[in-house]
């Protein structure tokens, strides 16, 4: 906004505060109802086709950038090296809080959006693609991320915490890293509008996600029409939102580590019981071979009905268990 001259808008909207908390996340959701009540292909599939690309290029884009600035590869050898040191069940349950999260696993994302794959299509071979794409992102996004905030070091700004782990959530997307654009002048402010978009655009194929299925529920089951579903749930889910909006200092990080690292994790527990112990090993062999008639012949047959039956419970619940063992 400096850029154009609306001085006094941009300090608005880079100050802090509950006006300007509600007010843009009265508008994303706004943005999030939009797209869903216009239904999977003009809406979810024709906005996602448009945003996707532009969240890759200006991905690409800011990594370069910043790879070019003093201090990235400290926060590059951060990310890449190993330090076996913090490897615990507390690591473990925050990763695996991120993969559900990433993935919408345990609010049935997934779920909705293969409901609407043809009966041709390759379950296990498109969920494979789905999960490495979704992990090479996130890795590139390690790639921007880290070194930034050692970028943001080397422009005397504070990474650390008092206990002297690097600080995280909300207080870096809204404290750290645009502090390090402050501290870049002109090209900052070019840097950090194209940040913040990637992060809009992130955010916002994320929320069209996870709006979806309750709205595909109501759609189906209560048989209440897609357009006014989502107008339902967009204000319902509008209303919890304005309220951590209005106490961010005191919601927003608990609201977030409890929904990330817990809830979808345990949410993915019951899943997995409900896949691998309720529904039928026949009916669920017959759904796949629609897709991949040969499956019941192959090592996935064989191996992944198990995993998800006995493995994946007893892994996500040792690992809850491990702080207290």
């Amino acid at each position: 906004m400096k850029l154009i001259g609306l001085q006094s808008l941009s300090e608005w909207l880079i100050t802090f505060g509950t006006g300007r908390n509600v007010l843009l996340t009265v508008i994303f959701m706004l943005m999030t109802v939009f797209v869903v009540r216009r239904g999977v292909a003009d809406g979810i599939e024709k906005w996602s086709s448009r945003l996707m690309p532009v969240l890759f290029a200006l991905f690409l884009v800011l990594i370069i950038y910043i790879f070019t600035q003093h201090g990235a590869m400290d926060g590059l050898r951060m990310y890449l090296v190993p330090n076996w040191e913090h490897v615990n069940g507390g690591l473990v349950v925050n990763a695996m809080g991120q993969a559900f999260f990433s993935l919408s696993l345990g609010v049935g994302a997934m779920m909705v959006y293969g409901s609407y794959l043809s009966k041709d299509v390759n379950i296990p071979k498109t969920a494979g693609q789905v999960a490495i794409i979704d992990t090479g992102v996130a890795f590139f996004a390690g790639l921007l991320i880290l070194p930034a905030m050692f970028v943001a070091k080397a422009n005397g700004v504070q990474i650390f915490s008092e206990t002297g782990e690097l600080i995280s959530s909300g207080n870096l997307v809204f404290t750290v890293l645009p502090s390090l654009f402050d501290s870049m002048g002109l090209v900052g402010e070019i840097v950090g509008v194209a940040f913040f978009a990637l992060m809009v655009i992130a955010a916002l194929t994320s929320s069209i996600a996870m709006l979806e299925v309750p709205v595909s529920c109501l759609q189906e089951e209560m048989k209440i029409k897609r357009e006014k579903s989502a107008i339902i749930l967009g204000l319902a889910i509008l209303v919890f939102s304005v309220l951590i909006a209005a106490n961010f200092d005191t919601l927003f990080d608990w609201v977030a580590t409890a929904s990330t690292m817990y809830m979808q994790p345990l949410l993915g527990v019951v899943w997995a019981i409900v896949i691998g112990w309720v529904w039928s090993r026949n009916a669920l062999l017959k759904e796949i071979q629609q897709g991949y008639p040969e499956i019941e012949k192959t090592w996935f047959w064989r191996i992944w009905p198990i995993y998800v039956k006995v493995v994946c419970p007893i892994a996500i619940i040792m690992v809850f268990a491990y702080p207290f063992l």
